[in-house]
């Protein structure tokens, strides 16, 4: 093969919009269509949101109103008001901005003056105004590309800063705002920024109790003692534990961003929550009995943080200010200080988190000898070969790079995995394939987890066994057939999940594909119907007498048909669960001994595919 010419034509330069319009991924993560919450779509809201959320930090302004309607978003802050001589700058200026004087902006989240930038350059309209000291002056763009610029005009406003964008449709195809997504965004602002008030569309979000409102908001069911909840100087932990749940749940900030991923501070967490109470109780506790039904959030300001990437959601810098204490020893005196006290203080509290670490301790050691079988099993099982079709990105050096492409589709059966097998994106893309229905595992013990061969392979393959650090698949997708026998599997996955892995739904990692219930087409055209309506808007575009066919099952489908909804313009319905239910209550409803209300949601359900039947039957 000979070598590709490599001259001064090779070599361009772009400007600031079509570098980031070429590289979107660079610098907002993903694209997606707003089905998952870290789609591209909210981290262009958040952006702006941050900057308003850093006037609060300032000082400036105690009220923020966002607005969604057709796509296109408003957000209007009572700040200090961008200074007018630099509006356009501000937004369309790379390396601009006022985050490089930590003066103006002391512990903001963002400091790389990029954030509003992506968001004009990735945007069909953007449109900034500024309100400053009766004075405003307002500048609007097309996809970066400034188009109109106002002089300065007089103003009764108050203060502040005025943006409304439309993302650009050709770059975010098919995009949708989940409500869910947003609400829990504007809750954590309001978490995190107590005093603060926000509204969407007239919605109102304000908290007054900081992290321990958002535990109290977050947990599910039964915790076993009220919210401990302690404050510093630049830190703020709330925790319990949860008398539920078998693994940890985290949520971790820094300056008010939600730091998926973690980071320094949350390991610094950890690590110091099992030296307190070992020292406390002069034990040598495992790690993972201390910290087993952990439900916490802490919070940490920063003056200068420094994340992995653009989109923050790990923390990766260790120092609190330049030269000054690292976040793993501030982190750790606080711990050690304030959990100590309160544990003195509240003896009885102290027993029940001594009886819960004995207990952890005991369901441990029962369960070693089944966990080293069932890894041995797994083994033994041939994994990538007979029940997992992995994707190639795990060979790769960039890998936790490429972590938010990778998918995992669970499917049902034979014909429907082989289906997916032959169209899927070999790079990011794997199958599971289910033997039978699985297990209903409501209320049964982890040992289940272990003792159940799909199970087992199932929490090897998506290596969530010790929690979600190293979860291999960042979306992972119930692939089943769209009948009685699918809902019902569907069901009893997320049974599993819901019963022992609940921080895989809470976090956004499990969606269910959509698959057309119908084909209708002629002999010039086909059309894919995911709905009775477009069922009837395809007949009625591709005439009288088409062909309709009705698809029952994932086997149905051609393997030339499926790479068309597994590819980019694949269909995703996140599974999301009301914050305030209790996952135990929903998981006995839907999964647990028959009752008056179940039988009556079955009769309900099962009508609607009757009548769909029967209208197709005409």
């Amino acid at each position: 093969m000979g070598i590709a010419k490599y001259t001064e034509d090779d070599i361009k330069s772009l400007e600031w919009r079509e570098h980031i319009r070429t590289r979107p991924g660079m610098y907002i993560g993903k694209l997606g269509d707003g089905s998952a919450f870290d789609d591209g779509i909210y981290v262009l809201l958040k952006e702006v949101m941050d900057n308003s959320i850093d006037e609060f930090m300032m000082g400036a302004g105690k009220k923020i109103d966002v607005a969604l309607q057709d796509g296109a978003v408003t957000i209007r802050d009572y700040g200090r008001g961008i200074p007018l001589g630099k509006v356009v700058d501000v937004v369309s200026k790379m390396n601009t901005g006022g985050k490089y004087d930590s003066e103006a902006f002391k512990k903001s989240i963002g400091l790389n003056g990029v954030g509003t930038k992506a968001v004009n350059a990735l945007s069909i309209s953007f449109k900034v105004t500024a309100y400053r000291d009766g004075q405003s002056k307002s500048a609007e763009f097309e996809k970066g590309q400034l188009t109109k610029e106002s002089k300065l005009v007089k103003s009764n406003e108050p203060n502040g800063t005025f943006v409304e964008f439309r993302p650009d449709d050709t770059i975010f195809k098919k995009y949708h705002f989940v409500h869910e997504y947003v609400d829990r965004m504007l809750w954590n602002y309001a978490f995190l920024n107590t005093g603060l008030t926000l509204t969407l569309n007239g919605q109102t979000y304000r908290s007054d109790n900081g992290l321990r409102d958002l535990l109290e908001k977050n947990i599910s069911g039964e915790t076993l003692y009220p919210v401990m909840h302690l404050k510093g100087e630049d830190i703020e932990i709330a925790m319990t534990h949860s008398n539920e749940h078998f693994s940890e749940e985290y949520y971790s900030y820094v300056n008010g961003q939600y730091t998926t991923q973690g980071g320094t501070h949350l390991a610094a967490y950890r690590e110091a929550v099992v030296k307190t109470v070992r020292e406390f109780f002069k034990k040598e506790f495992d790690p993972t009995d201390i910290r087993k039904s952990i439900i916490a959030a802490i919070s940490i300001k920063v003056q200068e943080p420094v994340f992995e990437s653009q989109t923050k959601t790990k923390l990766g810098s260790n120092e609190v200010v330049p030269g000054g204490q690292s976040i793993r020893a501030f982190v750790g005196e606080f711990i050690k200080e304030q959990l100590d006290n309160y544990l003195h203080k509240n003896p009885d509290v102290a027993q029940i988190i001594l009886q819960k670490i004995q207990t952890n301790e005991r369901e441990r050691k029962d369960l070693a000898g089944i966990q080293k079988l069932a890894r041995e099993r797994a083994k033994k099982a041939s994994l990538h070969n007979r029940k997992l079709r992995d994707c190639r990105v795990h060979l790769d050096e960039n890998k936790n790079a490429r972590r938010l492409e990778t998918t995992l589709f669970i499917c049902e059966g034979d014909s429907a995995s082989g289906s997916i097998t032959k169209t899927r994106d070999v790079n990011t893309q794997a199958v599971f394939s289910l033997k039978g229905k699985p297990l209903n595992c409501f209320g049964l013990g982890k040992k289940v987890v272990y003792e159940n061969e799909e199970f087992n392979l199932l929490q090897a393959a998506l290596n969530i066994e010790e929690g979600l650090d190293d979860l291999r698949y960042n979306n992972v997708v119930i692939a089943t057939d769209a009948d009685v026998d699918g809902m019902h599997i569907r069901l009893l996955l997320l049974t599993f999940f819901l019963q022992f892995f609940p921080d895989l739904v809470k976090n956004g990692h499990v969606y269910i594909l959509q698959t057309p219930l119908f084909r209708v087409r002629n002999k010039k055209e086909t059309a894919y119907c995911y709905s009775e309506e477009e069922r009837r808007a395809a007949i009625a575009k591709l005439g009288p007498k088409p062909e309709i066919t009705r698809f029952k099952g994932l086997g149905e489908i051609s393997p030339d048909e499926f790479k068309h909804f597994i590819g980019k313009d694949i269909r995703l319905e996140p599974v999301l669960i009301d914050q305030r239910a209790s996952i135990q209550e929903l998981l006995g409803y839907y999964m647990g001994k028959n009752t008056p209300e179940r039988q009556e949601f079955i009769i309900d359900n099962l009508r609607v595919e009757k009548d769909l039947e029967e209208q197709l039957a005409k």
